[in-house]
């Protein structure tokens, strides 16, 4: 061949090469749904890594599905460790289940179901083309159990879809829907009647004799503006953190519309969302008031993290519960908030506002390849000479969060151990409008107890087959309830300045309640994303308030399609 046309079709090739690497580089994913049993898989690889990973800021959740395929990538070119056949099956299904950015050939079904359904093993439907990528596939739930407080039979289920996919490698797309129809546990039955909500979920219904029927929607639209930068308009959740509760936004509340803004550049991860929340729900028998609007209120929230050296992040986070309908405000929106890098303070002491300001930190440190410890600080109000005078002030109130993840334990491949403990001081949360506390649909933002509390967790995660996952999650928590005509901060629903006093509180305090939480677990994978699920719940809860003074026994069994294991830890 001639040297000059030779030398001319390698320049082509680098020059080709170069756009397609530019137009991935800019190509928009869309997010791993959050799941308790698969985010544990990924973050469970960055331990055993022994680093923190470039690629994806496990604390800010979900991840996009091209950090968590350019993640394990990244795992087998650099960190051979990976070798029992659990680990190999893990990082299989990782890449088999994002394929559309490691097109693994893995995913491929020999016999694909009248040659056009299932030919990729992870999609009922698919479309792979330069400038269509569409994923299609079928939701179930169906389970069946049995509760010790109840006659009935437990059960859930829930059929739906759920779809993904990009245009032009530039817009993300991604919508889930299910109908549900469920009798739920008699615990969780009890915090329905509390707050006249389901938990997790937001418009409900009432179905046959005691049980519950809602739809669930969550979706989303999503582009990046530059290589390091994405935006997603939604409806969905976040949780952020590294532990098994969050203290800071957990994923606990029902989906609600955000607008969120990330940039990933050098070792920083920048985080901006705005949330619309449900300040109340104004509830009726069913769940709602017909032809009423809920009155609204929103979320601003900044979260910034940064890898300091190989194996240590430490983040800093501040959030603005805020509406239009306070008595400042006057139904004008709060525009200032809507400043992705200003520090919410200073605007809320500036424009005389009355809105709630949290602040504080989350760190992860990698320590050794088998061991990671994280922790967080949630800052509520804090006043120095108060906490120091020890008086039990009821302003001085704030979160703590310390905890432990040990993978492989005990030179056991594939068994790993979390154990954590949460603090957090009577009436955190909590403000003096409903307009402003934390919380979305009547249900909190962080723990799902709310606060007043102390509870130490230990869940134990074994693998010893490819397919089977075994899971022991425990919980104790001491917590202080209301009595009637009382606030003692557990509430955070509550009107602060119902207090029952200015000093003297402590975590605990008001009506005791402890509880003690044990759920076993066992599933089984028999195909990808179909799984079969055996679990048995105790929970005993004692108290002198009889309504919190009760224990119940609980055994399900279930087939999930597509769908996380729905879970009541509380």
């Amino acid at each position: 061949m001639n040297p000059l046309k030779l030398k001319c079709l390698k320049n082509t090739g680098l020059v080709v090469f170069l756009l397609f690497d530019w137009v991935a580089s800019h190509a928009q994913s869309t997010n791993a749904t959050l799941n308790e049993d698969y985010y544990h898989w990924v973050t469970r690889y960055e331990i055993k890594a022994g680093r923190v990973a470039s690629e994806i800021f496990s604390s800010v959740r979900p991840f996009q599905r091209k950090a968590i395929v350019a993640f394990v990538d990244s795992l087998e070119k650099k960190d051979r460790v990976f070798i029992s056949a659990a680990d190999q099956f893990n990082l299989q299904y990782l890449r088999n289940d994002n394929w559309e950015w490691g097109h693994a050939e893995t995913n491929n079904s020999t016999k694909p179901f009248l040659k056009t359904l299932y030919r990729k093993k992870s999609d009922f439907v698919h479309v792979d083309e330069p400038d269509f990528d569409l994923h299609i596939s079928p939701v179930l739930y169906l389970g069946i159990g049995k509760d010790s407080r109840l006659n009935e039979s437990l059960y859930l289920n829930s059929r739906g879809v759920e779809m993904r996919g990009m245009i032009d490698k530039k817009i993300g797309f991604y919508t889930f829907l299910t109908d549900n129809q469920a009798v739920l546990p008699a615990y969780a039955f009890d915090a329905l009647t509390l707050n006249n909500v389901v938990p997790h979920e937001g418009y409900w219904k009432t179905y046959k004799n005691g049980g519950v029927d809602f739809f669930q929607a969550r979706g989303y639209i999503d582009f990046n503006i530059s290589k390091n930068i994405y935006v997603q308009f939604g409806h969905d959740r976040t949780f952020i953190g590294n532990g098994f509760r969050s203290l800071i936004l957990s994923d606990y509340a029902p989906p609600n519309l955000f607008l969120r803004a990330n940039a990933k550049v050098w070792r920083i991860n920048y985080m901006f969302q705005l949330n619309r929340l449900v300040a109340d729900q104004l509830g009726s028998v069913n769940g709602s008031a017909a032809n009423k609007r809920y009155p609204e209120k929103f979320l601003a929230f900044h979260h910034a993290s940064i890898n300091i050296g190989k194996k240590f992040n430490l983040g800093f986070f501040e959030s603005v519960v805020f509406t239009p309908q306070d008595t400042i405000n006057k139904n004008s929106f709060q525009l200032s908030y809507l400043n992705p890098v200003i520090f919410y303070r200073a605007i809320e002491q500036q424009g005389g506002s009355p809105d709630n300001i949290l602040l504080g930190a989350d760190f992860k440190w990698n320590a050794l390849k088998r061991l990671s410890f994280y922790g967080q600080v949630v800052i509520d109000e804090f006043v120095l000479k108060e906490l120091k005078a020890g008086k039990g002030w009821w302003g001085n109130k704030f979160a703590l969060q310390g905890g432990l993840k040990y993978i492989d334990a005990f030179n056991v491949p594939n068994l790993d151990v979390q154990l954590e403990a949460n603090f957090i001081k009577p009436y955190t949360y909590s403000h003096d409008t409903q307009y402003s506390n934390y919380s979305n649909y009547n249900q909190p933002l962080a723990h799902p107890l709310g606060a007043n509390l102390l509870e130490g967790v230990a869940i134990v995660r074994y693998q010893p087959v490819p397919k089977l996952n075994l899971v022991v999650k425990t919980f104790y928590t001491k917590i202080g309830r209301d009595g009637v005509n009382e606030n003692w901060g557990s509430d955070i629903l509550k009107n602060s300045k119902s207090r029952q006093m200015e000093y003297g509180n402590k975590v605990g305090q008001g009506v005791q309640n402890t509880i003690a939480f044990v759920d076993l677990t066992a599933s089984y994978m028999v195909r990808h994303n179909v799984f079969i699920d055996f679990k048995a719940i105790i929970r005993h809860s004692s108290s002198p308030a009889t309504f919190y003074n009760k224990n119940s026994t609980i055994t399900l069994i279930a087939l999930r399609w597509n769908m996380p294991a729905r879970t009541y830890d509380f």
